[in-house]
């Protein structure tokens, strides 16, 4: 029954893997001889000049909700998409996941028009 399971230990083991090895490896061979000038702040070749925690404009941030609305939406739709088409034979199913996904949708898209009605889609 356990044997089942283990392509999924190995595909957790490796993704471990590949997420931890290079940042030990970085820094276990780095060099590490620092310097003022390796420790002074850098802001696109001048010295910083204003403070680092200025206030965003709420546009920034309701752009970044958009961002992550329609990344949802794509991330679920597309492959509903694909099993919703191969889900012939299952009547039920095939109606209960068009009405989830449906629900799914108008919350998705409430979401859009709030982000409508605050401006987020206006530049300046």
């Amino acid at each position: 029954m356990m044997e089942a399971y283990f392509p999924i230990l190995m595909f957790v083991l490796v993704g471990v893997a590949v997420g931890v090895l290079p940042v030990a490896m970085g820094f276990m061979l780095a060099p590490r001889r620092p310097d003022p000038e390796k420790l002074s702040p850098y802001e696109c070749g001048f010295e910083a000049f204003e403070d680092a925690r200025m206030k965003f404009d709420v546009r920034y941030y309701l752009v970044a909700i958009l961002f992550i609305l329609f990344d949802l939406e794509i991330a679920f739709l597309v492959p509903w998409a694909t099993v919703f088409s191969d889900m012939v034979a299952i009547d039920s199913l095939k109606v209960f996941g068009f009405v989830e996904m449906l629900i799914f949708m108008g919350i998705l898209a409430l979401g859009d028009i709030y982000a409508w009605a605050k401006g987020a889609l206006e530049w300046e």
